[in-house]
């Protein structure tokens, strides 16, 4: 029998796993407001995601806060609510495939006969992007983004080391990594400058957020002045640096594709020219 897919048939009725965002009630997506709206069992994680999202929920909607309940206690709660025919809805901060015990709740819901559906929300590396602003992709300079964390008790695999990651020297965003912060500062210096640009994001696009950009060398102690221990974002990239002269070959002029062919002849020569003055600015 061949894996099930997203096109087939689901079992018995379906969970909506909802992704909240970074904070913001107007950053959820359209699809989040939606199931929110026709949630009849809201299980949301209070800690992290604002009152406000929850409240998009119908007054009539049973809402159940999961800040003091193992993963096990809200497993059965989604259980027993979707089996009595009720829309139920677990509502995640950010984005539910990152760092959400997606897979534990998902086995266990299949285990009980519930499909899910998730729906995606903006994370918080995007929202501290997009707050400062920066693109984390800058040609010529970055074109990987990692996405991690500090070892911290969950433990990370021997090949995922920070020291490791940090060897590629991309953009990488650290998340549940604040009360590990001297010891991710001292990886990444065996391998990023000193001076490389580190965006510090505390709860961005709430309405207390706290952001600063910084030096790798000043991350730990701008952490520990602030009182940093959760909740809290580590960007660390070049990218951030003053806006880099290299641009994409993309839309450039000289660079043709199905759309829009190259604009006229000595093409080449024009992007010969363009890197030589990138080259020279960088």
């Amino acid at each position: 029998m061949s894996a099930q897919t997203p096109a087939d048939p689901q079992p018995g009725p379906i969970v909506s796993i909802v992704g909240a965002g970074p904070g913001a009630v107007d950053l959820i997506t359209l699809r989040a407001a939606d199931r929110l709206r026709a949630a009849e069992v809201l299980l949301w994680t209070d800690s992290l995601v604002a009152p406000e999202i929850a409240s998009l929920t119908d007054e009539s909607c049973e809402r159940i806060a999961t800040s003091g309940l193992t993963l096990e206690e809200i497993c059965e709660l989604m259980i027993q609510r979707a089996r009595s025919g009720r829309r139920v809805v677990r509502l995640h901060d950010g984005d539910p495939c990152l760092y959400s015990a997606l897979n534990e709740q998902r086995r266990r819901l299949a285990e009980a006969g519930l499909g899910i559906e998730v729906v995606p929300g903006v994370s918080a590396y995007q929202a501290v992007a997009a707050a400062l602003p920066s693109e984390l992709t800058v040609p010529g300079l970055v074109q990987t983004i990692v996405l991690s964390r500090a070892s911290g008790r969950t433990g990370t695999p021997e090949r995922e080391t920070l020291s490791r990651l940090a060897g590629l020297r991309a953009s990488l965003c650290l998340y549940l990594s604040a009360r590990h912060v001297q010891d991710v500062q001292d990886s990444l210096l065996e391998h990023y400058p000193a001076d490389t640009p580190v965006a510090i994001g505390y709860r961005v696009s709430w309405p207390d957020q706290w952001l600063r950009l910084v030096e790798l060398r000043e991350m730990a102690a701008c952490s520990r002045e602030q009182g940093l221990t959760r909740t809290t974002l580590y960007l660390v990239s070049p990218a951030l640096a003053a806006p880099s002269p290299h641009r994409s070959r993309l839309y450039s002029a000289s660079h043709g594709h199905l759309f829009r062919p190259a604009s006229g002849a000595g093409a080449g020569e024009r992007l010969v020219a363009q890197d030589k003055a990138e080259q020279a600015l960088g």
